[in-house]
């Protein structure tokens, strides 16, 4: 859910700090698709170069027409490497850049290890997202069935990740946090809202000639002024949360930027199924990114699945989704939430006025028919609802715990 559209000029945190921001085989039959999809009246349209899983492919730029990076719809590139000698992955942040221009640094080509597994997630702040051009069919590239696109997510060669890296090492367990509770994880019913599993943790540099690049230590020295763009998303939120909560989250070495460390959405996957507890929130059969014409499809949620390492065979049912969703978050809130999130910054100021409220928003926006319509599906009213300003910014939340 595109809620948080974060840009500043502080330095990336790896881990975010407040105010500044599983085993399983996936048997699925992947189909590369994304050629097929018709590229006309959508909105970003990236192209992939030749060979995107090696070296040279990760650090040539996807070009990009139909949106553009220095505005509101900016897309997003992310690679996790599996490296199968040390069972260690790493993470690699390819740049997206507006077609006709150039990066503003040329981004850093990295040391791949031998034989390593490539996985290439894309998310976009943009309403829909098609990938094109010549590295699809070697890059194993899906965004969607043939005439249904997900929408804002795309993946290369996910699933030959996934099964190559399924029994990762030193997966950073959730732990604990300051409010006594299990971390969160992006399947959180706590945490997750109408399209969960959607968005990379890629930033970008921004810069005032409306170029961007990679967000190394080396471009930020170099690049003086440039401010921070991000994909806004669930996995940046669970993040911002673990910074205020203490969380430990599970990161990889930045191959173009050494010394530093990030999540990825294959990390934040990879931790979830290793260690949430049940209930865990699945994509559901009614998420916007998996329905056909509005009507729930099989087949495009399970490929939507694969690429987020999740299991096809378990259920989709979008009653038990909202079920979980009335159960769990709301007495959460209440009972933990309020007590930690009413003074921390909002992640998107739009929306909430500060964290706790941006939480409730968002909340009822999953809740309600615009989102999941978990109100109709359960006949109960959003448990958690706000009241807004002048301006729609939630500057206010209530709660009625509910069990269903």
């Amino acid at each position: 859910m595109r809620l948080i559209r974060q840009t500043g000029s502080c330095q990336r945190h790896r881990v975010p700090a407040p105010g500044c921001i599983a085993n399983m085989r996936v048997a699925v039959v992947l189909l590369v698709v994304a050629s097929a999809v018709a590229v006309h009246g959508q909105d970003c349209v990236i192209t992939v170069p030749p060979n995107p899983l090696t070296a040279e492919g990760l650090a040539t730029p996807y070009t990009m027409t139909g949106c553009d990076q220095a505005a509101d719809t900016a897309s997003f590139a992310e690679a996790s490497i599996y490296d199968p000698a040390t069972q260690t992955i790493s993470v690699y942040h390819p740049l997206v850049i507006n077609a006709g221009t150039q990066p503003a640094a040329p981004p850093v080509v990295p040391s791949l290890p031998a034989n390593a597994i490539v996985g290439i997630w894309f998310g976009s702040n943009g309403d829909t997202l098609t990938l094109t051009g010549p590295g699809l069919a070697n890059g194993n590239c899906v965004n969607g069935l043939p005439d249904s696109l997900f929408g804002q997510v795309a993946y290369c060669n996910a699933v030959a990740f996934f099964q190559a890296a399924r029994n990762v090492q030193n997966v950073t367990p959730l732990g604990t946090g300051l409010d006594e509770q299990p971390c969160p994880s992006t399947r959180d019913f706590a945490i997750v809202d109408m399209d969960q599993s959607d968005n990379v943790d890629t930033t970008y540099l921004l810069t005032a000639s409306g170029q961007v690049a990679q967000n190394t230590a080396a471009n930020r020295r170099d690049l003086p002024g440039a401010k921070v763009i991000s994909n806004g998303s669930d996995n940046g939120l669970v993040e911002y949360i673990a910074g205020v909560l203490q969380c430990a989250l599970f990161v990889g070495n930045v191959l173009e930027d050494p010394g530093a460390t990030s999540p990825s959405l294959a990390l934040d996957e990879i931790q979830a199924a290793r260690f949430q507890q049940a209930p865990v929130a699945l994509v559901p059969d009614n998420d916007a990114m998996v329905v056909v014409n509005g009507q729930p499809n099989l087949q495009k949620r399970n490929l939507y699945r694969a690429g987020v390492f999740q299991d096809p065979n378990a259920s989709g049912s979008p009653t038990d989704y909202c079920r979980n969703l009335a159960n769990i978050a709301p007495t959460r809130f209440q009972d933990h939430f309020q007590r930690f999130f009413t003074t921390v910054a909002s992640p998107d100021p739009a929306t909430g006025n500060q964290l706790f409220n941006f939480m409730c928003a968002r909340f009822q926006g999953a809740f309600e028919a615009a989102g999941l319509d978990c109100a109709g599906l359960l006949g109960i009213p959003s448990p958690i609802t706000v009241s807004v300003d002048a301006n729609g910014v939630a500057t206010g939340c209530s709660i009625s715990a509910v069990q269903v």
